[in-house]
């Protein structure tokens, strides 16, 4: 096994230990300092793109609104950004190194969100981050899973605008089945980050909401399904 598949595994086993616990620190923090019931959503976003797509500066800015200097990331780095005040997202940043993108299935369990970066000045790797991008979207655990791809570094020259990786990634033919947006931006600027950020929330909101109902329409049957079971086993003592 490889330094780096050794590391990334021994990095994703963490994640799954820290998955239950790492979405409550804040709101905890936030419901001891107010003394009142806890309120907070929380959602995680996986991040998830080709290396030097710019996925982490994109956190960064996104997170502390200032520029960074990042280095390609080998394992993950992981965030939590507030939306308004009852809703905070949880990022996970997975590196996009070759290697990397072999354990990429290993951070979607529970995602309520895909954050998809491309480097849309990068014409040579546009077709790989394309198949990469399909690829992972056949996962189980995306199933119907909100997608937002962000079209990074529009400030180089030459850079595709959305309609054209709309157009070249084939979204509607990969993401019919969900709710989906390409968002034109820059890290390094910080063009249409909010924007991106504002429509990922959407999205997020959304989908925990249906998982929600989802579950509880599933309790409901199992519960009213027992009850009828055992009406059915008194009625035939009776008789």
């Amino acid at each position: 096994m490889s330094p780096t598949h050794r590391l990334g595994t021994e990095l994703c086993s963490f994640r799954s230990l820290l998955a239950p616990y790492h979405t409550s620190i804040k709101a905890a923090c936030v419901c001891t300092e107010n003394a009142k019931p806890c309120s907070v959503k929380r959602a995680n976003i996986v991040m998830l793109g080709l290396d030097c797509a710019g996925k982490s500066t994109l956190l960064y800015k996104l997170r502390y609104e200032d520029d960074f200097l990042t280095m390609p990331t080998i394992g993950f780095n992981v965030d939590m950004i507030e939306v308004g005040k009852d809703f905070t997202l949880t990022f996970w940043d997975v590196g996009g190194q070759k290697k990397m993108r072999e354990l990429w299935s290993n951070f979607l369990g529970d995602t309520d969100g895909l954050l998809y970066v491309v480097d849309s000045s990068a014409k040579h790797r546009l077709e790989e981050s394309r198949r990469e991008f399909e690829l992972i979207l056949k996962h189980e655990s995306l199933k119907n899973v909100p997608v937002v791809v962000l079209a990074n570094k529009q400030d180089l020259p030459g850079a595709l605008n959305a309609e054209e990786i709309t157009r070249r990634f084939k979204m509607k033919k990969y993401c019919s089945d969900r709710n989906w947006y390409v968002q034109p931006c820059c890290a390094i600027t910080g063009q249409g980050l909010a924007e991106a950020l504002q429509r990922v929330a959407t999205f997020a909101r959304q989908y925990s909401k249906s998982k929600e109902t989802f579950t509880t329409l599933k309790e409901l049957t199992l519960t009213f399904g027992s009850m009828t079971g055992v009406k059915a086993k008194r009625s035939k003592r009776k008789d």
